[in-house]
């Protein structure tokens, strides 16, 4: 059994069709209706649900995406939902629940290269090495996730993620690009440490939403030690004993706990007590010029030995000079990751420069 919010398909085909305009404001359902016999089209209806008979609805959307873009303000296209009966489908009370807004028709069209990624599980990840501070070693890699484009551009997390959250497809693609580290790095064979992001939010049911991540780590014949999921964007985190359920998970699965961006702002603080990850990475706004700043000296200082008077491993994010990374190391500090020892890349960085 699969979530329908991790396997959900949402596409526009190049095909006959009825599209149902619903709306719980009768004007908007008028609204809707004017604009569309203005546009030329007959109108019907099914169970008092209008309708309108479309040769190919993806046409129908591409060619009035921008007049219909300006006839309908962000509100109202969040308040009318559209439903598309393809020929042989039936349309009743579960198509009612099943309709989407105007709005996401219209995001098929403007996030085109983003649904096409999602659609094909175009995704590849990139590897940044983490480095062993005390004799310069790889200690592992964080994967870094890419959408590739059809023309081959790649799509970054920024956008990717965005693009997901305005369309409601985070569980899908946190699934994916989960499933997609694991797998890159198995194609790679990186057999050092294994740093993969997730979002808490985008898991509602650990035992049900992680299944998948966990067989794929089984089926590639990872050792669970070497995989160390890494919590992203604890500042949207509102509910502390779900994570901690998450983490709870992942730890009885054999799996390590790493927590991004400590020291960022205080919900990072409070998760580090609350969730005791076996690493932290410090933000790389404390690193960037710390050999400079004594106040973030003294901040990368307490939060080093917060973590070592309660047995979490540190790792400093974002070292982009050899001052940055003298200044840490004075301080103290067990792994190392940023620029000064390499960027992301499609192949991982197999040596370090022991001279750094």
């Amino acid at each position: 059994m699969q979530c329908v919010k991790c396997s959900e398909v949402f596409t526009l085909e190049e095909a006959s069709a009825k599209l149902y305009w619903m709306s719980e404001v009768d004007e908007l359902v008028l609204k809707g209706l004017e604009f569309i016999s203005a546009m030329g089209y007959e109108t019907h209806e099914n169970n008092g649900v209008s309708y309108i008979k479309l040769r190919s609805v993806k046409r129908f959307f591409v060619e009035n995406f921008h007049q219909i873009s300006r006839a309908f303000t962000p509100l109202e296209r969040e308040a009318i939902r559209l439903y598309v009966q393809y020929e042989g489908e039936s349309f009743n009370f579960q198509s009612i629940l099943a309709a989407k807004t105007l709005q996401r028709y219209l995001n098929l069209i403007d996030d085109g290269s983003f649904f096409d990624i999602v659609n094909n599980c175009s995704l590849t990840s990139y590897f940044q090495p983490i480095i062993q501070a005390s004799d310069r070693s790889i200690y592992g890699y964080e994967a870094l996730i890419r959408g590739v484009k059809e023309n081959g551009d790649l799509m970054f997390p920024d956008e990717l993620f965005s693009k997901s959250e305005r369309n409601d497809l985070n569980f899908k693609l946190d699934r994916m690009c989960r499933e997609s580290a694991l797998k890159t790095a198995a194609v790679k064979k990186v057999r050092q440490k294994v740093f993969i992001n997730f979002l808490p939010t985008s898991i509602y049911d650990p035992e049900f939403c992680l299944r998948s991540t966990v067989k794929w780590a089984k089926q590639l014949e990872f050792d669970p030690k070497n995989i160390i999921f890494e919590v992203v964007e604890t500042e949207s985190v509102r509910d502390k004993k779900h994570l901690i359920k998450i983490l709870d998970f992942y730890k009885k699965e054999g799996f390590s706990i790493a927590l991004d961006d400590v020291g960022e702002g205080y919900s990072s603080l409070n998760m580090l007590v609350d969730i005791h990850p076996d690493i932290i990475k410090v933000d790389r706004n404390i690193i960037q010029n710390i050999d400079k700043e004594s106040i973030k000296q003294s901040t990368y200082k307490a939060l080093y030995t917060l973590a070592k008077e309660n047995d979490i491993a540190v790792l400093a994010e974002g070292v982009e000079t050899q001052e940055e990374l003298r200044a840490v190391e004075d301080i103290g500090v067990d792994y190392v990751q940023g620029y000064l020892f390499g960027k992301p890349n499609a192949e991982p960085l197999r040596k370090v420069r022991k001279s750094i």
